[in-house]
């Protein structure tokens, strides 16, 4: 099938033959290359925080990762099924120096993934994932005597220490969620959103519906939350007459609202809307990836703060904040970084904010879109395959479109006087992605037209 080793970490699908799919044996050379990275950075014995979500494979994966650490003489926290914005607080929570999480994120079940946190809890950079894949390549690995191996313990109230955090943030209005009497139903897709968005919602009195809650990673449909795969939540929606829909995707990071009258509220409003609210209460800039729609920039100009533009993938968007001092950012998957909480992308959190935003303004889903900047964005993928020359066909398209504004940080981004068009590799996925906005779908899909012409 598949395997994908990136700075990032090591993804790919389960079974096959080692180097070409995710093997037990992979799972240990690219943990044990992780190892020596960590390892070489301190003169103490390395600590690490690991956590999965619940896909079927998670465990297994978890096993062999966790026991190649004690292997090393590295000792590893246990957080089990957990999310992956937990396991990120947790790292800095316990004082280690890193941490592991299992989850492919939104891929199908076939996938997994062992993504690599650094001592702050955050995506390691670009130049950390080199060192591990040099480690991993030049197979310069090295385990540690029987007298030295590392412990192992596992801690069950990890997530209860995120929610906890999430109660206590300042801009949560408890009183506010507490009095609306607000019905949500939750589509928790098979995975630890079961475990974690029903206690934040319990804590702030909010009424809800669970759908797929059992955590057996036997997803119920595409765990990408994008409308297409949520007609199951917008149906419950109406048939439960609550105020809105919450999906999450399997590691809790990603957050997309349905709209009480089952219409799509748009995964890319789902940090413009979060925006909207925090900006009205911290001033400030905010970031987004290349591939995130206009409309957080517009809100951004509203409030009087400047919005700044990142390459695709969380440490990039993460840096940019960063360097710009942002005060709330995301990417338009729906996924929410509130970087005076965590410098991760947090759907839990995010409820909450949102939940918040809704009570003061005393509003529902559908009202509220209203006041944003409409859009309509075209998600489109082109299989990658060996007959595509991304490099040559990127350089026919930027002298084809030499004329417009053209930004190469990430792939190709053309900013048409009407939309964009965004055109990269896939971090997660053998494809290409070609995204396009326009303020009419015809108009976007006009834009992908013009620019797969040239593949």
């Amino acid at each position: 099938m598949s395997i994908i080793k990136s700075i990032s970490g090591i993804r790919g699908t389960i079974g096959g033959k080692p180097g070409d799919n995710l093997t037990p044996i992979d799972i240990v050379e690219c943990t044990a290359g992780f190892g020596m990275w960590l390892k070489s950075r301190t003169d103490k014995t390395p600590k690490v925080v690991v956590g999965r979500d619940g896909r079927i494979s998670g465990k297994m994966v978890s096993q062999i990762s966790v026991n190649t650490l004690v292997g090393m003489g590295i000792n590893v926290i246990d957080c089990g099924l957990s999310t992956t914005p937990t396991i990120e607080m947790m790292v800095t929570e316990f004082n280690a120096d890193a941490g592991i999480i299992f989850t492919a994120s939104h891929n199908p079940e076939q996938w997994n993934a062992l993504k690599f946190l650094n001592h702050k809890g955050e995506f390691i950079s670009a130049k950390d994932g080199e060192e591990i894949l040099n480690y991993i390549s030049s197979q310069s690995l090295e385990f540690a005597e029987v007298r030295q191996l590392g412990s192992y313990e596992k801690t069950k109230n990890a997530i209860g220490i995120h929610l906890d955090k999430i109660l206590n943030y300042p801009l949560i209005n408890k009183e506010a969620i507490k009095t609306s009497s607000f019905k949500v139903v939750v589509d928790c897709i098979n995975s630890t959103g079961a475990l974690s968005v029903p206690p934040l919602l319990m804590a702030l009195d909010v009424e809800f519906v669970l759908i797929n809650e059992k955590v057996n990673g036997e997803f119920a449909h595409n765990p990408e939350p994008l409308a297409k795969h949520l007609t199951e939540l917008s149906n419950a929606v109406l048939e439960n007459n609550a105020i809105m829909g919450i999906s999450i995707d399997p590691d809790v990071d990603r957050l997309a609202f349905v709209n009480e009258d089952g219409s799509m509220f748009g995964e890319e409003y789902t940090l413009v809307a979060i925006a909207d609210y925090f900006l009205s209460k911290k001033k400030g800039n905010t970031v987004s990836n290349l591939s995130s729609t206009r409309a957080l920039a517009d809100i951004t100009k509203k409030y009087g703060g400047e919005y700044f533009a990142s390459a695709v993938g969380e440490v990039n968007v993460v840096n940019t904040m960063k360097a710009h001092h942002a005060v709330i950012g995301g990417e338009g998957n729906g996924g929410i970084i509130v970087p005076d909480f965590h410098y991760g992308r947090d759907a839990l959190i995010g409820i909450a904010l949102f939940l918040s935003l809704l009570a003061e303004r005393k509003s529902s889903p559908l009202e509220l879109k209203k006041n944003y900047s409409h859009y309509e964005m075209i998600k489109d993928k082109i299989d990658l395959s060996t007959s595509i020359d991304l490099e040559n066909t990127i350089g026919r398209v930027k002298n084809a479109f030499q004329n417009e504004k053209l930004n190469d940080v990430d792939g190709l981004k053309i900013d048409f006087e009407n939309g964009w068009v965004h055109l990269r590799k896939s971090n997660t996925e053998p494809i290409i992605r070609i995204y396009a906005e326009a303020e009419t779908t015809d108009i976007a899909q006009s834009l992908v037209n013009r620019v797969k012409k040239y593949f």
